[in-house]
């Protein structure tokens, strides 16, 4: 394990760092429901009507199982847009939705850099979604952590304390026990944490620059994050380096080494973009007709360091380039040796 002493620089990059708030449980066993409607409800759609019957369980889901099949009336399959006639018996069978049981383990591959008794370190893949979410319930980095190790069941979040944009690759730090995802909240909270990353921009920037600029959700687009003078925004500071330029098609690229003094969501992607040196390949705040050039955010966390939470040493991991960011900065003319 290679040391030296971390810098002062912040724990994220596309997504604020996590605290400790509790993960969500799994829709327990649940019998069947029965009851009968009454004259009160008659010429109610019989959705609408069964979510004030069972007011635990929203409409939306409620329609999904009458669509699955899951709901009859007089023992005949439901309809979403039945009227009710009055005094019918209805049978719900409850259903567990994705999301509940999402925190389940997955047999899903690990690049693990280090760990030890009490922390885990893992350069994640490109295409890699860190923590369960909606269109993403299986499949995570989350999943895989509770299969290499079945013991962060019982750490909240299963040990995860920041996160990485899913097209972002890089290094990222678990904790396996509640003590150390203590330390390690409160060390990315007093911003003690040293994270550094690789991106390739459309553009030239200064040798060195720092944006000094808030941050919060776009006006317009509520998937996007953007560069705000809201009292809603939250203050945000991103230092850069340009180590090295090329060229893809006739237009300039710079390679960027960028540190981080806060933690906001898509931080580094909305800073450089507002300085007009989006990411070659992002498809959110990039250039739409360059996009061809690569199929996701330049974008690579590849230096962590951090006081380790129980010895307390200065401890520094490097992660290097994916083999297609590597072939993005060749095909640009870049020498890789930049890097060193």
């Amino acid at each position: 394990m290679a040391t030296a002493a971390p810098k002062d620089i912040s724990p994220t990059d596309d997504n604020d760092e996590y605290g400790l708030d509790d993960q969500p449980a799994a829709l327990p066993d649940t019998p069947a429901i029965e009851l009968k409607l009454t004259m009160a409800d008659i010429g109610e759609r019989l959705d609408k009507v069964l979510a004030k019957h069972v007011s635990q369980f929203s409409r939306s889901r409620i329609q999904q199982w009458i669509e699955a099949g899951f709901v009859t009336v007089d023992g005949q399959p439901a309809q979403v847009k039945t009227t009710v006639l009055g005094g019918e018996a209805v049978r719900i069978e409850p259903q567990a939705a994705p999301e509940d049981t999402a925190f389940q383990p997955e047999p899903i591959a690990l690049t693990i850099v280090h760990e030890d008794a009490q922390i885990i370190v893992i350069n994640k893949p490109a295409g890699l979604v860190v923590h369960p979410a909606a269109g993403n319930w299986s499949g995570t980095l989350l999943n895989g952590l509770l299969y290499h190790c079945p013991a962060l069941a019982g750490v909240p979040r299963a040990g995860i304390v920041h996160r990485l944009d899913k097209d972002t690759s890089g290094l990222l730090v678990v904790a396996k026990t509640l003590a150390a995802q203590t330390e390690l909240v409160r060390q990315l909270q007093a911003r003690t944490v040293h994270r550094e990353y690789l991106a390739l921009v459309w553009g030239a920037p200064h040798l060195k620059g720092k944006v000094e600029a808030a941050i919060g959700r776009h006006p317009r687009d509520r998937l996007k994050m953007a560069v705000l003078e809201s009292p809603s925004a939250k203050p945000a500071v991103t230092h850069f380096e340009r180590l090295a330029e090329g060229v893809l098609d006739r237009h300039r690229v710079s390679l960027l080494r960028c540190q981080l003094e806060t933690g906001r969501t898509h931080q580094i992607r909305v800073h450089l973009q507002s300085l007009g040196f989006p990411l070659v390949g992002d498809s959110v705040y990039g250039k739409q007709h360059l996009a061809r050039f690569f199929h996701r955010q330049a974008l690579h966390a590849y230096r962590l360091g951090l006081s380790h939470p129980a010895t307390g040493e200065e401890c520094q991991w490097q992660a290097p380039l994916p083999d297609d960011f590597a072939a993005l900065l060749a095909s640009a003319g870049i020498d890789l040796s930049a890097l060193s």
